[in-house]
Parts: structure tokens; sequence; C-alpha cells
């Protein structure tokens, strides 16, 4: 197993490398961008699924266990710093000066869609970030 730094080595650089048609991706990260989608674009539209993990309890509602409550509208919508990464983190300035988040946005979405299953550590414990690539049954990354 390598442990990848993502700034020395990138994780991108090894997925372009590893991932095949038909490849299931298994992430574990504390934020998925719609830039490092755009990167990888020609690759995860060609892999079979992707089941990704917030490290870190992400998109979840405060009290979600009490269905039965009526909730008032609200129309704020709190940014916490993992939720709002997933326009660009804070290394990612320049892509967002470009402005092509829409676009970008609407192709991910509908991958997303197609083709991930997103979910978050609700839990609040310590999980370990990882990446494994599934090809014909063998494991990779």
């Amino acid at each position: 197993m390598e442990i990848l730094d993502n700034i020395n080595r990138l994780l991108g650089d090894d997925l372009k490398q590893v991932v095949r048609p038909g490849s299931k991706l298994r992430i574990a990260a504390s934020c998925f961008s719609i830039f490092a989608f755009e990167a990888l674009k020609a690759e995860l539209e060609t892999i079979d699924s992707l089941q990704f993990i917030f490290t870190s309890p992400t998109f979840v509602p405060d009290d979600a266990t009490d269905r039965l409550k009526k909730e008032h509208r609200e129309f704020h919508i709190p940014k916490l710093e993992r939720e709002r990464s997933l326009y660009g983190s804070e290394f990612e300035v320049r892509l967002r000066n470009e402005l092509t988040q829409r676009a970008i946005a609407k192709e991910c979405a509908e991958w997303m869609r197609q083709k991930a299953i997103f979910r978050s550590n609700r839990s609040r414990a310590p999980m370990q970030q990882f990446a494994a690539v599934s090809t014909d049954g063998n494991d990779s990354v």
C-alpha cells in the first residue's frame, strides 16, 4: 500500500493510470469536488460505479432521527467548510475564476445519478481515507 499526500504525488494521476472501463471505484475522503470530477471525467465516464464515503459527517441534518416532527422551511443553507468544497476548495480558486462551475456541475450531477453512491460517516469516529479500484476482481491503488 502506498500513501499519497496529494501534493507531491496526486491521487488523480494514479487513478488515471489504473482506472479501466468497467472498474469499480471506492473512495473514503473528506471532500468531493466537481473540479476533481472534471479532471478525471474521461476515466470516470468509463467506470461501472463509484462508492464514496465522506470521512466526516457531511450533508447530514442534525436531528434526522425524529422524522415525525414538522419542520419549518428554511432558506438559509449553512455552508460548512467540508460541504463548501464541493464546488472547489481554496486550492481550486483559479478553476472557480474560470466560471465554468455551472456546466461542470450539470455534467457531474448527471454522472452521479448514473454511477455514484455517496454516504457519510455519521458516527464522528475517526475514519482512514482510502481509494480502491477493482478491475476484473483485482484491487489496486
